[in-house]
Parts: C-alpha cells; sequence; structure tokens
C-alpha cells in the first residue's frame, strides 16, 4: 500500500496552525518560522505528486478510501490525475512563498499565519476530494481563512471588500448545496462518490435518466453559478478588484495564484462531468460571457491607475481563456486551459509579488507615484519585464504556450470566438506594457524614488522559484503537458460520448412523448 501522500498534504498544514496557535503572542518570530518550516514541509511531501505520477495511467491516482459516515454514504475518498495534480504542487509551492511575503507583517502574526496554513489545507482538500460533500466541506473552510486575511490584515476598506468576497461566495454556492443534496436522493445510488454519481446520473444504454431534462439545467445552473462566481467569469467578478486591492500581498498572491482555479477547476472536474447534456446547452452562454470577460477585462486594466487594480482585471481576463477553453470540447483548448491555469498562478502571483516590494518601500501602487524605477533597482526592473513579458504570453515564456494552445484548440472548433479572444492577447500586451514602461522607465520624477533599495534576499526568494517556472514551462511545456494530455484526452471522450449519448435519448424520449400524444388524440 502506498503512503497516504494527498492525507499528509492535509494534515500537516492543519497541524502546523495548531502548533502556531499555541506560541505566546508575543513570539512573533518563532511563529513564522514555524509556518514557513511546515509549508516547506508541506511542499516537500508533495513532491511524490510530480515524481512518482504515471501519465500514462488513465483515472485516479494516489487513491485514498476511507468510510465517513456510511449510513448517509458519505466517504472520505482523495485522489488526484492528470487535471489536479500540476495545481495541487502549485499550492505548495505559493504557500511558502506566501508565508515569506509575510515575513514584514506584525500585528497578530500568529493568527495571520495561523489561516494561512488552515487555507492550505482546504484548497488542497478541494483539488483531491473525490466525494461530492467532502468537497463542499473543502469549499466552504476556505471562505472562513480568506475572510479573516482580507478583512483583519487588509487595506483601509478591508471590512467592505472582505464583506464583499463573503457574500457572493455564499450566495454562489448555497444553491450548489441544495443541487448536491438533489441529486443525491434522485441518483439512487446514496452516496457522494463522484464517480458514482457520474454513472448514476448519466446511465449507459437505455436505461431511464433520473433527471428531467429542466432538473438538469437547473442543477448544472447551480453548480456552473457557484463556480463562475470564484472564477469570476463576467460579470460576477465586481468583487475581486476589492478583494485583491484591500487584501495583504500574500493574500493577493494565493487568491490569484489558486482560489480563482477552484472555480475553473470546479467547472471541470465537477459540473460538465455531472451535467453533460446541460453543459451542452449552456456552452454557447458561457463561451459568450468568457469572451465577453477577455476583452472587458483588458479594457478595464487600461483604465487602472492602482497596480494592484489593473492584476485583478487582468485575471478576469486571463481566467476568461481558461473558461473558453473548457466548453469547446477541443483536446488542445482543454489542455492549454488547464495549463494556463498554472501559468496564470505562477505570472500573477509574480506581478503581485512584484507590487509588493514596491508598496513596502512606498506605501503607495499608484502608477503616477513612480517612474523611473530602472535608474536605481535594475534588479527588480529586470525581474518585473520578465514578468511582464510572461503575463503576456512571450514565446519561451509560460504564458505562451496556455493561451496558444487554448486559442488554436478554439478556433479549430468554433472560430468566432477565437478570433474575438485573439483581441484580448493584443490588449494584454498593450496594458501590461504600459504598466511596466510608466513604473520603470523615464526620468526618476519623484524624489522619495531616488534611493529606494533594490531586490533583498528575502524577495529573491520569493521571486526565483516563479522566475524559474516562467522559463520551465516556456521552454519545456511537454514535461509539464505530458501529465496533462493523457487525462484530457480520456475525459474530453467521456464527456462528448455523454453528451452524445444523452441528445439522443432526450430526442427518443421527445419522440416517444409526441407520438403517445397525437396517437392519444387520434384514439
Amino acid at each position: 500500500m502506498s503512503a497516504p501522500i494527498l492525507s499528509a498534504l492535509l494534515v500537516i498544514p492543519v497541524a502546523g496552525a495548531a502548533l502556531v496557535a499555541l506560541l505566546p503572542r508575543e513570539n512573533a518570530r518563532e511563529a513564522k518560522l514555524a509556518a514557513l518550516l511546515t509549508a516547506f514541509l508541506t511542499f516537500l511531501v508533495s513532491i511524490p505528486l510530480w515524481t512518482q505520477f504515471r501519465p500514462g495511467d488513465i483515472g485516479m491516482q494516489f487513491v485514498e478510501t476511507r468510510a465517513w459516515v456510511p449510513a448517509l454514504g458519505l466517504t472520505y475518498k482523495v485522489g488526484v490525475d492528470g487535471i489536479s495534480v500540476l495545481l495541487v504542487l502549485l499550492t505548495t509551492l505559493l504557500m511558502p512563498i506566501c508565508v515569506l511575503a509575510s515575513w514584514s507583517i506584525s500585528d497578530r502574526v500568529k493568527d495571520y499565519m495561523a489561516a494561512f496554513l488552515i487555507l492550505e489545507s482546504a484548497m488542497i482538500g478541494s483539488f483531491v476530494a473525490q466525494d461530492l460533500l467532502l468537497f463542499y466541506v473543502f469549499w466552504e473552510a476556505m471562505l472562513i481563512p480568506m475572510l479573516l486575511i482580507i478583512g483583519v490584515w487588509g487595506g483601509r476598506r478591508r471590512v467592505y471588500a472582505a464583506l464583499k468576497f463573503f457574500l457572493f461566495t455564499v450566495v454562489g454556492s448555497l444553491p450548489m448545496f441544495v443541487a448536491i443534496l438533489y441529486i443525491y436522493f434522485k441518483a439512487g445510488a446514496h452516496t457522494f462518490d463522484l464517480e458514482t454519481l457520474r454513472a448514476s446520473l448519466n446511465p449507459a444504454g437505455d436505461a431511464p435518466l433520473p433527471l428531467t431534462v429542466t432538473a438538469a439545467r437547473w442543477c448544472f445552473f447551480a453548480f456552473a453559478l457557484a463556480f463562475a462566481v470564484k472564477v469570476p467569469l463576467f460579470p460576477l467578478h465586481t468583487w475581486l478588484p476589492d478583494a485583491h486591492v484591500e487584501a495583504p500581498t500574500a493574500g493577493s498572491v494565493i487568491l490569484a495564484g489558486v482560489l480563482l482555479k477552484m472555480g475553473t477547476y470546479g467547472l471541470l472536474r465537477f459540473a460538465i462531468p455531472i451535467f453533460p447534456g446541460a453543459a451542452a446547452e449552456f456552452a454557447p452562454a458561457l463561451i459568450s460571457l468568457a469572451v465577453i470577460g477577455v476583452i472587458y477585462g483588458s479594457l478595464m486594466c487600461l483604465a487602472q491607475e492602482d497596480m494592484k487594480k489593473l492584476i485583478a482585471y487582468s485575471s478576469v481576463a486571463h481566467l476568461g481563456f481558461c473558461v473558453l477553453g473548457m466548453f469547446v470540447w477541443n483536446d488542445k483548448a482543454l489542455s492549454g486551459s488547464i495549463l494556463q491555469m498554472v501559468n496564470h498562478g505562477i505570472s500573477t502571483g509574480a506581478l503581485f509579488l512584484c507590487v509588493g516590494v514596491l508598496y513596502e518601500r512606498r506605501h503607495t501602487r499608484l502608477l503616477e507615484d513612480f517612474g523611473g524605477i530602472a535608474k536605481v533597482m535594475p534588479w527588480y526592473a529586470a525581474v518585473l519585464i520578465i514578468v511582464t513579458l510572461s503575463s503576456i504570453g512571450l514565446p519561451g515564456t509560460n504564458g505562451f504556450i496556455g493561451e496558444f494552445l487554448i486559442l488554436l484548440g478554439t478556433f479549430e472548433a468554433k472560430k468566432v470566438p477565437a478570433i474575438l479572444a485573439s483581441t484580448g492577447v493584443v490588449l494584454g500586451a498593450t496594458y501590461m506594457l504600459w504598466m511596466a514602461q510608466r513604473v520603470l522607465f523615464g526620468r526618476v520624477t519623484h524624489e522619495e524614488n531616488e534611493n529606494l533599495g533594490d531586490l533583498r534576499g528575502r524577495e529573491w526568494a520569493t521571486l526565483l522559484p516563479l522566475l524559474f517556472l516562467i522559463f520551465a514551462i516556456g521552454v519545456v511545456p511537454n514535461v509539464f503537458l505530458h501529465r496533462i494530455a493523457p487525462a484530457v484526452e480520456d475525459y474530453n471522450r467521456q464527456v462528448r460520448a455523454a453528451i452524445h449519448h444523452d441528445q439522443e435519448r432526450r430526442a427518443e424520449e421527445k419522440s416517444r412523448a409526441e407520438f403517445e400524444r397525437h396517437g392519444g388524440a387520434r384514439k
């Protein structure tokens, strides 16, 4: 029996949070060190997910199953496949980076560190859960620590931003919980096991479908709403700029790097496979919203003066690409979508770290307060340029291959959305290079910027791993796509077959109902 790696990844951060909570309040440095060691240990434990993962194997790996509440059909079942393994590794990598980026935190340090560690466990749990109710428990568990991180350690309008984040997430999630309970009873399997539910709700052959067309549509809508809020998909994105602007630097890194991926991952893992017929019906609407998000988010970036808000709106555009790649049922587009989730976490996380470096020195994020920074911070300028080029998808960086595969696959399936979405690439280059030009180049217009120190050791430690991945994924993308592609091919094959089968049986049921109605009328 293999070691319970996934359970260890769930337990270690919680144990570390408990240890941090037991430390005396005045031991702030010890709390930071304990949190850093815990996060780093979690990352080390996650490495076998990369080294021992078998890309050629279809299905879940590192699976652990335990009875939870047998009377109700609840199981503790966790596992990863090519769709989720990179997202788990991204989470464990970003957490020690976030702890290091929080070294300047001085208020209620142990509470802050404990909140981050609990958040890490909940995020990993959401990616590995293979029981629908277990997933929902982890999904909701993420809410409280993130709410505290924004609301306690955020900026001037932190309470407003935290409450907005909370209300959007809760209102979006409650319909999903109702839908989970509904399909539990309608499926007849008396289990929340994801694989069993999928088979029960989409039976093979001529077995009757447990859900009516209308019920399947409403259930898919409930799931899609919860995940669209988290993405966030236009027009449900309005909580994101406020949350990013008010969150501390590490909060913005983990929010952009991991939490937003919960929405795209949820659509991919739960909403589409459980309700394939309804997903196919809603696909044109979701593709349209994704394309609108790409263009709208990019245009909003051009109107921003706050660097954090600009990067926040860029996330709306980047994740619009990810959603677009999911609903065209194309292997290239879906592979690009999954890789782009990881790329966005790396590039946007690095961008927020770069903004945090300037904010710690100047306590401002306004573009007008900078200019000529490259003269006094040359290493910082080099890093920001690299990360900016990664974000706009320059060939040789990680951002290129993800967006290229999404647009190529979408163009093969649906040409018009691909052409419209490609305008986001041009706009992305415009607003990101415009930001870099205003911050880095020209003359130093504010004397406060004359003596800014360049990158320090701790700041290099947070940025170097991300810089390495920017070039590693950009130069040898097949190392990463090799783990994604087999799972994507199997996933799309199953979803396309389920959609076709669902449409055929719905058509047969409709024809039978019409025949019986007309036959009854003649009699």
